[in-house]
């Protein structure tokens, strides 16, 4: 009895040390979502420069957490619910790597976004779309670390919040490109930054349905809210390569 209590006790203590490597990597991305949306309000490539930069960390810790996990796997090979805690937790953490890589993406566009007085209005449209995909990361890490699956499942329906916000930033992209040519390479460059923030909305989404499945041990159904319409309005491509 001793013995298992041990096992549990060792368990227990191992989760909680990727649990909190966890924290402190969504920690590193919101800040890098912030900071990238902010780089491109205030036309600043050198801020845009440091959320690049910042990935690594984002990256190291990624690589960290796959470490932790398969070593709490094959040591202490949990069955049912310690499993699917073990196994969300690696699923939870490469969600967190490709938001990061997605935050990194807007801060090389920057670059060239940075040139144009054009997309200021559009940039500020970015800033309030990053701003509530950045809620959306927080507020899920924060069902993650409670066990709330209300939470989470209130996270997983403001998904849709941000695919309005893509749709009309879209239109509003469109209309500067028809109404004068030169606008075309910065609103391109914008088009995908606007992607990319709705692709962060996606995953945030994507981790509350692994906090529902670490919870209840089931997928929430195929209903999953989306209302991003871009796809159907004008031929491109679905994502980006991320790196």
């Amino acid at each position: 009895m001793q013995d298992r209590q041990h096992i549990v006790s060792a368990f227990d203590e191992e989760l909680h040390r990727i649990e909190s490597l966890i924290l402190e990597m969504g920690g590193l991305v919101e800040t890098q979502i912030e900071d990238a949306a902010e780089a491109l309000v205030r036309r600043d490539v050198e801020l845009g420069d440091s959320v690049r930069d910042r990935d690594r960390h984002v990256d190291t810790l990624n690589a960290r957490i796959d470490e932790e996990v398969v070593r709490l796997l094959a040591l202490r090979q949990p069955l049912a619910e310690d499993l699917r805690f073990a196994v969300s937790a690696l699923k939870i953490a490469a969600a967190l790597e490709r938001i990061g890589d997605y935050a990194k993406n807007i801060g090389k566009r920057n670059t060239i976004i940075a040139r144009s007085e054009v997309l200021q209005p559009a940039s500020r449209s970015i800033r309030r779309m990053s701003a509530l995909a950045r809620d959306m990361v927080h507020d899920v890490l924060d069902a993650y670390l409670r066990r709330d699956l209300p939470l989470a499942e209130e996270v997983r329906r403001r998904d849709q919040e941000v695919d309005h916000m893509h749709n009309a930033l879209f239109r509003e992209l469109l209309t500067y490109m028809i109404e004068d040519p030169r606008n075309i390479t910065p609103c391109m460059h914008m088009l995908f930054v606007a992607k990319n923030v709705e692709r962060i909305g996606d995953h945030a989404t994507a981790i509350a349905e692994q906090v529902a499945y670490m919870l209840t041990g089931e997928m929430p159904g195929a209903d999953r809210p989306k209302a991003d319409a871009t796809s159907f309005t004008a031929p491109g491509r679905e994502d980006e390569k991320q790196g």
